[in-house]
């Protein structure tokens, strides 16, 4: 301890200034208004991550799409290579199988008259026939269309209304601690006051 005046009235001011700067934190801890602030910044922070939960998030959305893009992409890339090694290598192949074996010339023959028939337009026959089994199959099809739209749509109403619940559960638990927390907070504050109050008499 030194007794000169002036480092006296330094170290004075020093732990005047140090003790101003721990009330000013105290008083901003307390603040309701800070209090709630926070409080409510955590409740925010809480419903996100519920709905996180529950929903998922986009980025994981994002990149899963994008995995299953690249894996198809990179399927199809192979299979397109595949058929044009197989195309590539057909003519060869045909005359080694042809050789010598009039079975196999007879099913090319076939398959090369299909594929050509398969390339002219219909007739009139042909596209009156598909017209009654189109007539014949619209009302089976219809009805199953209906059935399976009827069965998704009760699932995703019983989906819906588990998520709405899991929501308003999440919501009023949030609701509870975040009053239940101001009420703390507020006896806290009036504690400090009542302190500080008799501190400074």
């Amino acid at each position: 301890m030194t007794s000169d005046p002036d480092q006296i009235r330094e170290q004075i001011e020093h732990t005047r200034t140090s003790l101003s700067e721990d009330v000013n934190t105290l008083a901003d801890t307390v603040n309701p208004a800070h209090v709630a602030k926070r409080k409510a910044a955590s409740a925010r922070s809480a419903v996100r991550g519920v709905k996180d939960k529950v929903m998922g998030t986009a980025s994981q959305s994002v990149s899963g799409t994008t995995a299953a893009a690249g894996e198809k992409a990179s399927a199809v890339q192979e299979k397109i290579s595949a058929a044009q090694d197989t195309m590539s290598a057909a003519p060869a192949q045909l005359r080694r199988q042809a050789a010598g074996n009039p079975l196999a010339a007879g099913l090319i023959a076939v398959g090369v008259g299909w594929l050509v028939g398969s390339l002219l337009p219909a007739s009139s026959a042909e596209e009156r026939a598909a017209e009654k089994i189109k007539e014949s199959a619209t009302p089976a099809v219809t009805g199953a269309v209906k059935d399976a739209a009827a069965s998704l749509q009760d699932s995703a109403k019983h989906a819906a209304e588990s998520v709405k619940a899991t929501a308003a559960d999440a919501a009023a638990t949030v609701k509870d601690e975040t009053a239940n927390s101001a009420h703390d907070l507020k006896d806290q504050a009036q504690a400090a006051r009542d302190t500080l109050t008799e501190g400074r008499q």
